[in-house]
């Protein structure tokens, strides 16, 4: 087991929790509420942090199937995590919100829950293996290990925590 599984763990916790509080400054009436032109809902937020941690746990156990593909120690090298949760630079995604996915507050959050419980049954399901050289790569930053892309997970979920208090602050306060 790597030693920083535990703190992996922790930091996912964490950063939900950071998440789940930003959220709870947007009211169930104004969930779907663009906050400007061109700008994510607080719901389309959600779906979309949905749909990258479910695609990084469904290739994470994908990918542990298998050997691990030798990947050569340059390739390796890719982008720090602190340029995911900075929102100075502004990136689209490659993956349109799926706008089945957009319901009420209380049954996002509690999909949103439902995701997260999946990524750490997988940390536990696997946590008697070294995933380290489980490798794949990430559209911008690199390519990340198994480990790395959970890292990832909370690098991300820690933008858009920043994201959903911009839009908390920016949508009308209700009277």
């Amino acid at each position: 087991m790597p030693p920083e599984l535990d703190s992996l763990i922790a930091n996912l916790g964490r950063t939900q929790a950071e998440f789940l509080g930003a959220a709870d400054a947007v009211s169930a009436q104004e969930w779907r509420t663009r906050p400007g032109e061109g700008r994510w809902s607080a719901a389309e937020l959600v779906a979309h942090l949905m749909m990258v941690e479910r695609a990084v746990i469904e290739k994470a156990d994908r990918v542990t199937l298998k050997s691990p593909k030798r990947i050569p120690l340059f390739k390796r090298i890719h982008l720090p995590m602190a340029l995911v949760e900075s929102r100075l630079i502004r990136r689209k995604t490659p993956i349109p919100v799926e706008p089945k996915l957009l319901r009420d507050k209380e049954l996002m959050l509690a999909e949103l829950r439902e995701v997260r419980g999946r990524s750490l049954a997988f940390l536990e399901e696997t946590r008697g293996r070294d995933l380290s050289d489980y490798c794949w790569a990430h559209p911008a930053l690199g390519t990340l290990n198994a480990y790395e892309w959970t890292r990832f997970i909370a690098a991300h979920e820690v933008r858009h925590t920043k994201q959903m208090r911009e839009i908390a602050a920016t949508l009308p306060k209700p009277i």
